[in-house]
């Protein structure tokens, strides 16, 4: 295992030459009058977020705020059939020595950016709280990170992945927060370095396979029961999502390089194709232009471009359709209801260990962004002093 080495973002100024180029070409589609979002991202939407991206973005102060806030670093990491990969991660200390070793996993289109947030809540220590040493890489093919050279890179990667980085930087038994296609991996993880390593983990997108015969009794009381307002507006979620809002999942899991061409080529239609899911996977979040397009800044100006972000989909399709055996280690699970897939909370009960849970009124899929100081309460309240994990790492309570 290689030695790590800082990392600071400093992008070519030639790449900004080409950005601003291609923005000035950019080409623009018609709208039908009063679309709104019926059809997609506006046009006047887009149109305000080129031009801001042309004339008035500042990606270089953003990029310094980022140096500064964000401690960062790479290294390689071997994984067993794909040789190394350099990847690219957030490393910041609680001053509390036996803090808790916390593994921040992100999805698509998020980043390792999405942990700015919450990490001087989760990093900062008082005797009120647990306080977390807190890991956040970007996984490979998004941000910084290599993306894999070979076909089959697959959730197992993933996880191997992540579990060598918490190895390689001393934390060998450790806890795990993930959302989006980082509760997928940090899930696998539970499965296969669970108990030994891998001692609870949190999610803001927890998933669980709906009632079946095969367990009657369980079965007769969800035909039996009648539905919470909560889980009827979850189940009305998670409609919309599989019926309007999963087109983009179709494109990325089957013809990821067909897709790829537009957006490694034009940042208006990267832009256009993020945008969409910025706005409508949050809970009336109020998007500051800069906010957006430092998101996609990110994606445009990373190590293998957008396109390579995308072939996760291709890769994990099968593990989405079929989550296999449930982990048995401690799960805690925090319900925002306009996540993409809200099922209800009896379901994941039935089929993980979980002994915390969090249910809030307001909130979408990008938990850590939207309600920061929501989820880091719903993580210190689970590994807290008489919280169902309480020292479950042994020798870090969190506490001095």
């Amino acid at each position: 295992m290689s030695s790590e080495t800082p990392f600071q973002i400093d992008i070519p100024d030639e790449k900004f030459t080409i950005l601003r180029a291609k923005l000035e070409l950019a080409s623009f589609p018609n709208e039908l009058e009063d679309a709104g979002w019926k059809y997609g991202a506006p046009l006047a939407d887009i149109k305000r977020l080129t031009e801001r991206w042309k004339i008035g973005y500042d990606w270089r102060k953003y990029e310094k705020e980022i140096n500064e806030q964000l401690p960062m670093f790479t290294r390689d990491i071997d994984v067993d059939g794909f040789g190394a990969l350099n990847i690219h991660y957030v490393h910041k200390k609680s001053e509390t020595v036996d803090a808790i070793p916390l593994l921040f996993c992100h999805g698509w289109p998020g980043s390792f950016l999405e942990v700015g947030k919450i990490l001087p809540f989760l990093t900062s220590s008082a005797p009120e709280h647990p306080s977390f040493h807190v890991v956040a890489l970007s996984l490979p093919g998004f941000g910084f990170s290599e993306a894999p050279h070979k076909q089959g890179f697959a959730i197992d990667q993933y996880a191997e992945v992540a579990h060598k980085l918490m190895l390689a930087l001393g934390y060998n038994e450790y806890v795990t927060h993930g959302g989006d296609w980082g509760s997928l991996i940090t899930r696998r993880m539970a499965s296969v370095y669970g108990g030994r390593h891998l001692k609870a983990w949190h999610t803001n997108s927890p998933l669980a396979k709906p009632p079946s015969w095969r367990s009657p009794l369980f079965f007769l009381s969800f035909l039996l029961t009648p539905w919470s307002t909560e889980e009827k507006a979850g189940i009305e979620r998670t409609t919309w999502f599989h019926t309007k809002g999963q087109g983009y999942y179709n494109e990325q899991s089957t013809q990821p390089q067909t897709l790829g061409y537009s957006l490694a080529d034009s940042p208006v239609g990267l832009l256009a194709w993020i945008y969409e899911k910025l706005v409508l996977w949050t809970d009336n979040y109020n998007w500051s232009d800069d906010e957006v397009l430092t998101w996609i800044s990110l994606y445009w100006f990373s190590r293998d471009g957008p396109a390579a972000s995308l072939r996760i989909y291709f890769e994990l399709r099968s593990d989405c359709e079929d989550l296999g055996q449930s982990p048995t280690i401690p799960m805690g699970a925090s319900f925002f209801p306009k996540e993409l897939i809200v099922l209800p909370a009896a379901w994941l009960r039935k089929s993980h260990n979980v002994v915390f849970e969090s249910h809030h009124k307001t909130g979408g899929h990008f938990a850590a962004t939207e309600h920061p100081e929501e989820l880091v309460q719903d993580i210190r309240k689970m590994f807290a002093k008489g919280g169902p994990a309480f020292a479950i790492v042994p020798g870090r309570t969190g506490y001095a």
